[in-house]
């Protein structure tokens, strides 16, 4: 699993989301998610963006790039 599958599924959990719930968060189904947290698949831009957002993390920090989820450190 990469950094990012880890993260994401840490973060849903940490805020007792369902993966149903935060697809709908960011417009997709349950499964994507579920892609997403396998490593399998990895959501587009505005997804990205909308998890970064919805979490309050960096995008930086759901890809791996660095381990300070602040957006602006």
């Amino acid at each position: 699993m990469d950094t990012f599958s880890i993260r994401i599924k840490e973060l849903r959990k940490r805020h007792n989301l369902t993966q149903e719930q935060l697809g709908q968060v960011i417009d997709v189904s349950k499964y994507s998610i579920l892609l997403y947290e396998k490593g399998k698949n990895y959501p587009d831009v505005r997804g990205l963006i909308g998890l970064a957002d919805y979490f309050g993390v960096s995008i930086d920090y759901l890809v791996g790039r660095t381990d300070n989820p602040e957006i602006n450190p």
